[in-house]
This record gives structure tokens, C-alpha cells and sequence, in this order.
């Protein structure tokens, strides 16, 4: 099916009688008429539902349509974005491993991995996703075990070349695990460009209108694990957990996401509320819709601000004047990127702020991708916990303004810039 319709029909497929609509099931646990039946369900001999921490009907419903999307095999869904993101990477890496990061990265994520996996003992190397392929591969280990990287970076919207990024990892035997947040499997498929796990902050475009915090984790199923035995133990070796149990050897292309629910999330509990799991599946039923509508009120609000005078630089690969243009035209579905524009203010940081505080249409706010326009300052918001040389590092200006373009009428987001523009040319 078309991702249009996959947005509508897939996951929820009611029987005979059953509801229409996807039903929440709030429910901690499930019935079941025997001792080995329910004994079966632990030993993971039978597949089914018996406690909402590791299974629910309507969050499997919603993983599922999320994996469709995609082109994965399986999916399992977090209690957020930050959730997923830790998951993806703790799932093969433990104490004493390393894996390689792509520095232009949403900030909480940097520190995620920068300071509280090196208390877990798993180290990271930053590198610059645009260096060429003999300087990336200096940052590989004996113990490397994944790289991580974003299709479209928060904020600095810096486009992944994922084929490229693909084939290093590959090289060194390991998975690439892309956040495809931005983009969204409407605007781009990672899998299909090399990627082999893709994760998402479901709060953002996923959801769509801010009513739920939630994550996933998609596998695509394609990478060979058992190729690169020595290096995933946790998927090819007996888990003593489960009686000796190998992942690989039981569930083939599902190992990865079995691992993930049955080992990670058994142990660590991030699971979103089926009803944060409904609202979820409400906001990907018209995320086909409202993408491309976010997309071309972006490209009209970034032609708008580039010729600007107030404006000192503007990044949008939508941007024939960006360096990532070409990069965006053949990755991306019809060239389109994301909704979000980042820019900055002449003037300095007093009048970047000056600038934002005049908006009226578009609220401050600390969240992106909503249908409802939005604007942040990273540098003094979500990334202030980092240093000058970390922001720099991750793409962040001390001027930038992501603004997050939602879907109202584009005439008036930009009448809107145009007015706050007027106020600060006053000042």
C-alpha cells in the first residue's frame, strides 16, 4: 500500500463485530484459562499479550502501522523520543563498548550520549557527518558496535547522507541507527538509502497537535547479526534470562525488536499508556496530509526571510542557496525536507530575542513539528546545558531561531514574521 493509505488502514484491522476504530485496551494484564498457557507466554513460546509493560493490543496496533511505514519488519514503541533513542542504543551496546555519533544532534540527545552513557561505561566519539570518509573512519574501534546519526538535525538541519553514512558502517561491520524525526517516513524511508534501525520522536510530526509524549524504535530487519557474532553477543549468545534462549536462532529478522521488548523494556519499564498510543495512531492518520502542508509553507517562509535585510543567514535545504539542496532533492520525496527553517537575527542574541518576543501567531513554546507554528532559541533553551564549543559543535549558532512552520494559512506565519521584522527595525 501507498503510505497514504498505510497512514489510514494499517494496524488496527477489526474482525467481525469488533470496533472500527482502534480501541484502547486500558488494561494492565490479560486473561488467560490455563498455567501453561501463561507459562508458554513468559518462556516466549507463543506469541500474545499479558502484561501492558511489554505488550498492549493497542500499542502493538500503533508499532505496527509505524513499522509499515517505514519498511521495517518490526517496531516497538517508548515512552518517548529520548526513551527510543537510549533504547536503539543500549539494545547492542553494554559496558566497555563504543559507538560513533554524528555531532549535529538534538541536544538532549547529545548529553544522553555524551554524559550519561559514559556512566554507564559506553563511550562515544563525535564526528562531523560532512567530513569525508577517511576522517570518520579514523573515530572506528575494535569495539565499535552502531552509528547514529539524523536524517534532518535538531536544530541545525544538517542532511544526512545516509548511503554514504550506510557504507562506513558497514565497512566496520556495525548498524546505522538513524532518527528519521524531521523527515518523517512520508518525506524519507531511511532503510531504503542503507540505514538498518530507524527511531522517532513520536511527539513531534508522528502526533502532530502536542497531546502525547512517545517514541519507537523500527528494525529493518536487513542487517546480519550473526555475520558480526563476536560483536552482538546480546542478540546471538544465550540469554540466561530465558533459559539459555539466542535471539537470532528464535526469531530471525525479528531478533533486534524481540530483544529490545522481552530484555530492555521488561527491565526498564519505558512504555507509553495505550491511550498516548490512541492519540498517537489519531495524529498518523492524517500525517500524509499535513507533512507536505507543513513542507510548503516552510519553503514559502524561507524565501520570505532570505530576502530579508534583518536577516542575517537562513538554513533550509529547500533553498536552491543551500549546501545541502542537491543532497535534499534526491533523498527526500519531491525535494521536500521538514517543516522547520532556522535562522538568524543582525544584531546579536538581545535582538533575536527581541524578534521572537514580538510574535503573536507563532508561540514560544518548547517543542517543534506541532501543526501549530512554534519558535525557539536553542542556544538559551533546549541546548542550554551544553558549553560555546559543545553548540558549536552540534551545528548551533548563539543567534539561531528554529521555527517551526506549522499549517495554517502561510500568508499569515509570514505576515506574522513581517510585523515582528517591523518591530525590531523600530528599536
Amino acid at each position: 500500500m501507498k503510505p497514504s493509505t498505510i497512514c489510514v488502514q494499517s494496524g488496527w484491522q477489526p474482525k467481525k463485530g469488533e470496533p472500527r476504530v482502534l480501541p484502547i485496551y486500558q488494561s494492565t494484564t490479560f486473561r488467560y484459562e490455563t498455567s501453561d498457557q501463561m507459562a508458554r507466554l513468559f518462556d516466549l513460546k507463543d506469541a500474545g499479550f499479558f502484561y501492558t509493560r511489554l505488550q498492549n493490543p493497542t500499542n502493538e496496533s500503533v508499532a505496527k502501522k509505524i513499522a509499515e511505514l517505514e519498511g521495517g519488519v518490526a517496531c516497538i514503541l517508548t515512552s518517548s523520543g529520548q526513551a527510543a533513542s537510549f533504547y536503539s542504543i543500549f539494545n547492542i551496546c553494554e559496558a566497555g563498548d563504543h559507538f560513533v555519533c554524528c555531532s549535529a544532534i538534538y541536544g538532549g540527545t547529545y548529553n544522553l550520549f555524551a554524559v550519561t552513557f559514559k556512566k554507564l561505561g559506553i563511550d562515544v566519539t563525535f564526528i562531523d557527518q560532512d567530513a569525508p570518509e577517511e576522517e570518520i573512519q579514523k573515530a572506528f574501534r575494535p569495539n565499535t558496535k552502531c552509528v547514529f546519526g539524523e536524517t534532518i538535525s535538531n536544530p541545525s538541519l544538517q542532511v544526512l547522507d545516509i548511503a554514504k553514512m550506510a557504507a562506513i558502517a558497514h565497512k566496520n561491520g556495525v548498524p546505522l541507527i538513524v532518527d528519521n524525526t524531521f523527515a518523517t517516513p512520508i518525506n524519507c524511508r531511511p532503510f531504503e538509502h542503507g540505514a538498518d534501525i530507524v527511531m522517532h520522536s513520536t511527539t513531534k510530526y508522528m502526533d502532530g497537535h502536542a497531546t502525547q509524549v512517545g517514541g519507537c524504535v523500527v528494525d529493518s530487519g536487513k542487517f546480519d547479526w550473526n555475520a558480526h557474532a563476536d560483536k552482538f553477543p546480546g542478540l546471538t549468545k544465550p540469554d540466561e534470562s530465558y533459559h539459555g534462549l539466542v535471539y537470532t536462532e528464535a526469531f530471525g529478522e525479528g531478533a533486534y525488536i524481540t530483544k529490545c521488548t522481552v530484555q530492555l523494556m521488561r527491565d526498564l519499564g519505558s512504555i507509553p499508556s495505550p491511550f498516548n498510543a490512541f492519540l498517537l495512531n489519531l495524529g498518523l492518520e492524517t500525517l500524509h496530509l499535513r507533512v507536505p502542508c507543513h513542507c510548503a509553507n516552510a519553503q514559502k517562509v524561507a524565501e520570505f526571510l532570505e530576502k530579508q535585510e534583518d536577516v542575517a543567514w537562513i538554513n533550509y535545504s529547500g533553498l536552491s542557496s543551500n549546501p545541502y539542496y542537491a543532497l535534499a532533492q534526491r533523498q527526500f520525496d519531491g525535494g521536500r525536507s521538514c517543516g522547520v527553517v532556522t535562522f538568524g537575527i543582525k544584531g546579536g542574541r538581545e535582538r533575536a530575542i527581541k524578534f521572537m518576543d514580538s510574535l503573536k501567531l507563532a508561540a514560544i513554546v518548547t517543542h517543534v513539528a506541532d501543526a501549530r507554528t512554534c519558535v525557539l532559541h536553542p542556544a538559551s533553551h533546549t541546548h542550554r546545558q551544553l558549553s560555546d564549543e559543545q553548540l558549536i559543535e552540534a551545528g548551533v549558532k548563539p543567534d539561531l531561531i528554529r521555527f517551526s512552520v506549522g499549517i495554517e494559512d502561510a500568508e499569515d506565519i509570514i505576515a506574522d514574521l513581517q510585523q515582528a521584522l517591523e518591530v525590531i527595525r523600530g528599536c
